[in-house]
This record gives C-alpha cells, sequence and structure tokens, in this order.
C-alpha cells in the first residue's frame, strides 16, 4: 500500500484510461465509392486503355476516348477500374492476364499504392504467383505484361492518375 501511494504521489503509476463506448478504431465507410475520371499515364509513356473487345493496351495518343476511366474505391486500398467508353473494367486473371471484364468480380479488384516516386502501381487484390503479387504493367510497346512478370520496383508498373 505504501508502494503504491508512494508511485501515485510521484506521478509514475496512472490508472488505466476507461474505453471510449461506441468508438470504431478504423471506419472508412466515406471513402467507399469514390468514383474519380482519371486517365493512367504508364512510366514507358503510354495511356492505358481498355477498347470495345475488352482488350487493354496503351496508346500515344492523348485524346483517345477509350483511355478515360473510372477508378471507383472498392475497399480501403482496393479499387475498380473501368472503362467509360467501353464500358469494361480492368481485370487481372488467375494466370496474371491483364483483359477487360463485362461484369465485375473478383478479377476486378485492384489494390491500389502509391509509391515512393508518386506513381501509383495497380495489383491484383485475389490473385498472386507464388505468394508475390502481380501487378498492372505495360511494355515499351504498349502491350500488356502478364502479371507473373511484375515486379512493384519495376517502372513498367508504375502509372500517373491524369486528371480528366
Amino acid at each position: 500500500q505504501r508502494q503504491r501511494d508512494r508511485l501515485a504521489q510521484s506521478r509514475l503509476w496512472r490508472a488505466p484510461l476507461p474505453a471510449l463506448p461506441g468508438r470504431h478504431v478504423r471506419s472508412y465507410n466515406h471513402l467507399q465509392g469514390d468514383i474519380r475520371r482519371r486517365k493512367l499515364f504508364s512510366f514507358q509513356k503510354f495511356f492505358l486503355r481498355i477498347d470495345k473487345n475488352g482488350t487493354v493496351n496503351g496508346t500515344k495518343s492523348k485524346d483517345d476516348p477509350l483511355s478515360i476511366l473510372e477508378i471507383t474505391s472498392v475497399d480501403v486500398g482496393v479499387v475498380a477500374i473501368k472503362g467509360l467508353n467501353s464500358n469494361y473494367y480492368l481485370a487481372i486473371s488467375r494466370k496474371g492476364e491483364l483483359y477487360g471484364a463485362r461484369e465485375f468480380g473478383v478479377d476486378c479488384t485492384l489494390k491500389e499504392r502509391i509509391e515512393e516516386n508518386g506513381y501509383n502501381t495497380y495489383a491484383s487484390a485475389k490473385w498472386r504467383n507464388k505468394k508475390r503479387q502481380m501487378f498492372v504493367g505495360l511494355n515499351v510497346h504498349g502491350k500488356p505484361l502478364r502479371g507473373k512478370k511484375t515486379r512493384r520496383k519495376n517502372t513498367a508498373t508504375h502509372f500517373l492518375p491524369i486528371m480528366v
């Protein structure tokens, strides 16, 4: 008892604070459903586009209407990317192939991350290859990269979102 009194007097010991009732630690509901219209400009100098057949590739043309994308937040750090004019979702298959999906599904959920260089990377939220993430990427010719070949540090997977 004496020791406790001495601790209380010396302010070294403090009673634990009561928990606040009804306080939720992480609530990001305001971020869900947020829609941004952007063009994704790759580090390789291509605009990501999804054409009317669901083919994903890059274009050098800054006026291509098929490169206008809607980025919708699905969960914290998870987005869905849809071609505004093609009406296809950007998707990564289990094998790591990029394609346009008519309907929103598990292939269409992408983890969005801002890298140190200011560019964004988009990785499949569902699929992995040998425990490694598979990223959306374009090669130097504007062709989509297989997810199995991509890495976060590889600049072929880096995109700059540009407001439309």
